[in-house]
């Protein structure tokens, strides 16, 4: 049996093929799959994984926001690409609407998972936001299930900051990117970019990108802030404080959520930040608690986990409904 997830990362369509025991992965950053024809992209995977498309016996993905629709679907019943609009949060390229569109009118049999938001089946209290949460991080959560853990907190700290509980095996709550704990490139709108907004100088979306904590420093993009901090370059450190700080806030919110479920969960980092070991150290001496790390291909794997668990009849996810076959 042959299963893929593909999880639309801020950076790259990262795909993750599960065979029997083996897992295999490789990613396309969403530029390079934005200039790639939906044949090339099928291609690909073929090539990457060795396999042939008629093989594949079910596809997970997720596009975006994944906030048009809050069951796991057939991408053939979904209505557009699941999303309420194109407009929102984050930088528009065009790679994931290809890898999408491809794998839509290939023939291989696909589902979509959904995001999280007010339609969905989270703690009311939540639901003060309209969006918790976009698809991919489901999959992070599928896997960290899968690896035995049913009861815990994940943040997935890259480009941006997101951070979800579950309790009990299902989503009972998440924080998104444009809430609460900024990441290197995002984070929430301040009063100085509530301003600039009014006034006419950049687009919220346009806020939205420049929040995170790049802003504090010269540094161009994530890279070169990594390579910064392991050189020991005091701005790029504080910077590194700054969202690790912020992300141990956000971790002890979704922890007092557990708590008014009457559990204790774990802690789980991910994310191409998460696995930074001088952020790691931060946050767990921040929250007083081991924080287990999981790598960036966690999402595309519990995807693929996604796709294994339906095919053989699974007709709940984390607490989300599958309308599937």
């Amino acid at each position: 049996m042959t299963f893929i997830g593909i999880d639309h990362g801020t950076t790259a369509m990262r795909f993750a093929l599960m065979k029997e025991d083996s897992v295999l992965t490789f990613e396309l950053g969403r530029a390079e799959a934005a200039a790639m024809s939906e044949k090339e992209i099928l291609a690909s995977i073929e090539e990457k994984f060795g396999v042939r498309r008629e093989t594949i016996d079910l596809v997970a993905l997720t596009y975006s926001m994944g906030d048009g629709f809050s069951t796991i679907k057939d991408i053939r019943n979904l209505e557009g690409r699941g999303l309420k609009s194109i407009e929102g949060a984050g930088k528009k390229t065009g790679g994931g609407t290809r890898v999408f569109d491809a794998i839509r009118y290939s023939g291989i049999p696909a589902i979509v998972i959904p995001g999280l938001h007010m339609e969905s089946k989270v703690d009311s209290r939540m639901k003060v936001f309209s969006h918790l949460t976009s698809p991919e991080k489901l999959g992070i959560a599928y896997h960290i299930l899968c690896l035995g853990y049913k009861d815990f907190v994940v943040s997935d700290i890259s480009s941006n900051t997101v951070t979800l509980a579950v309790a009990d095996g299902k989503v009972i709550g998440a924080i998104d990117a444009c809430i609460f704990a900024p990441g290197v490139h995002h984070g929430p709108l301040d009063l100085q970019a509530i301003r600039d907004v009014d006034n006419g100088h950049l687009t919220a979306n346009q806020a939205f990108i420049e929040a995170g904590a790049l802003k504090m420093t010269l540094y161009k993009d994530r890279e070169e802030l990594l390579s910064a901090a392991r050189k020991g370059e005091k701005p790029a450190l504080l910077a590194l404080d700054t969202i690790a700080l912020f992300a141990a806030m956000e971790i002890a919110s979704m922890q007092l959520l557990l708590k008014d479920y009457g559990i204790t969960g774990e802690i789980f980092l991910a994310g191409s930040v998460g696995e930074v070991e001088y952020v790691q150290k931060k946050i767990h001496a921040h929250v007083g608690q081991e924080c287990l790390c999981l790598g960036k291909w966690h999402a595309a794997i519990g995807c693929a986990e996604i796709a294994r668990d339906i095919f053989a009849g699974e007709k709940e996810i984390l607490g989300v409904d599958v309308d599937y076959p």
